[in-house]
């Protein structure tokens, strides 16, 4: 089993309609939002506030997504990028959260 970890950076909306879509993936069956385990601090700032680059509303989202094999993490990873791409938002592919 692969584990793909996206961080989205992105409104609501959008990170609910990023989660339906890799729900949607033939042999997709486990995603999960996970809580930000540590708040992100600017460089710049000494508030504890989370970072909001992007504007708008924007906020992190931390999803994990199980996948059956490396060609489903493949489609997974394609999926969320494409997603970010006509949504406006941005996608990363991380290792660790």
């Amino acid at each position: 089993m692969a584990t793909v970890r996206i961080r989205f950076t992105g409104n609501r909306e959008d990170a609910d309609s990023l989660i339906n879509v890799l729900h949607g993936i033939d042999g997709i069956e486990h995603v999960e939002e996970v809580d930000d385990l540590m708040p992100v601090m600017r460089d710049d700032s000494s508030s504890s506030e989370n970072s909001d680059d992007m504007g708008g509303g924007s906020s992190t989202y931390y999803v994990e997504v199980h996948a059956p094999n490396r060609s489903h993490a493949d489609t997974v990873r394609e999926a969320a990028e494409l997603y970010a791409r006509r949504s406006g938002s941005a996608v990363e592919i991380v290792d660790e959260f």
